[in-house]
């Protein structure tokens, strides 16, 4: 039950109330004083108790809503709905508001169109061993030129710069490319200046040999469907490096998961997670954030152990 703010008594001192005017022979006016109410107010409560009432607070809602939408309307805009039809055009053709619909579209749960599929079930996986599969990927970061408004309380350094006697406007972009093991969730990370197939390629072949310094043989590397790698050249880099490519299917991030979360992370503890004064002091702070993951940090997906844990070679270096 959920009694006004305001409320002078509870379903409890109602009882009372009735008890001592009913049973035992209380005046109103008695009763009512030492409730600390009014007369008609006690008179209210002894009236519902004669009358087998209940005590709980009535509900304020009318009984009756005349132009209210009746449930067959509400059921033909759900069926509507349901045929992936937007408000404005179950609207039309019903004859009703553009708002009443979207109001009931709201109230149904299917304001929005992701909400019409039923949502897919989680496909959580995880590789045998180390090296069997490694995702990749690139998070596109803006260039620090110097301390943020965060700091100085002003925007203006941050939209314009003087490079070389020259005022440029846009301070440009930096590129972060990830590289997980799917079973360890070992990482190695890189922060370039550009993104195309030339430094993907680059980034794969350090990325494998950084691996392979731990004991990990790289066979399988996973990527998305960027341009840097559906090229020509990057296809030939892998067979060059004996690996087998995978791409995601267009439109599902999800299937490259396991670097879509670690970058989620990086952005948070390493990119986010503090304020520097240029992109050279953050890209410098990038190897000791990465050695903490890599070798300390506790990750969920392993029994809260650092990723390192999961390779034997590295056993003394974690702990």
């Amino acid at each position: 039950m959920k009694l006004h703010r305001n409320a002078s008594t509870c379903p409890i001192s109602r009882a009372l109330i009735a008890a001592r005017v009913i049973d035992q022979g209380w005046s109103l006016g008695s009763a009512a004083e030492a409730a600390g109410v009014s007369v008609p107010t006690a008179r209210k409560w002894v009236c519902r108790v004669l009358a087998g009432e209940s005590l709980e607070d009535r509900s304020s809602a009318p009984g009756r809503i005349p132009h209210r939408t009746a449930g067959e309307r509400v059921e033909a805009i759900r069926v509507l709905r349901k045929l992936r039809m937007t408000a404005a055009q179950i609207a039309e053709l019903l004859g009703m508001a553009l708002s009443t619909v979207s109001l009931w579209l709201k109230r149904i749960g299917l304001g929005k169109r992701s909400r019409l599929a039923p949502p897919e079930p989680p496909n959580r996986y995880e590789r045998r061993r180390a090296g069997e599969l490694v995702h990749v990927d690139v998070k596109k970061l803006g260039r620090i030129l110097a301390a943020g408004h965060r700091v100085t309380g002003s925007r203006r350094l941050q939209r314009s710069q003087r490079v070389d006697g020259v005022l440029r406007g846009v301070a440009g972009w930096e590129f972060v490319h990830v590289c997980v093991d799917d079973h360890s969730r070992l990482a190695y990370v890189e922060v370039l200046k550009r993104e195309d197939s030339v430094t993907a390629i680059a980034f794969l072949r350090r990325a494998v040999a950084w691996f392979a310094e731990r004991g990990i043989a790289i066979e399988r590397v996973m990527t998305d469907n960027g341009s840097a790698y559906v090229s020509h050249a990057h296809a030939a880099a892998c067979r060059k490096l004996g690996l087998r490519h995978l791409r995601t299917r267009p439109y599902r991030p999800r299937t490259n998961g396991k670097a879509e979360r670690f970058i989620q992370t990086l952005l948070r503890e390493w990119a986010y997670g503090q304020i520097y004064g240029s992109s050279a002091e953050r890209t410098a702070q990038l190897p000791r954030w990465l050695d903490h993951y890599n070798y300390k940090r506790p990750h969920g997906a392993l029994g809260h152990n650092p990723p390192g844990s999961r390779l034997n070679n590295l056993v003394g270096n974690y702990t």
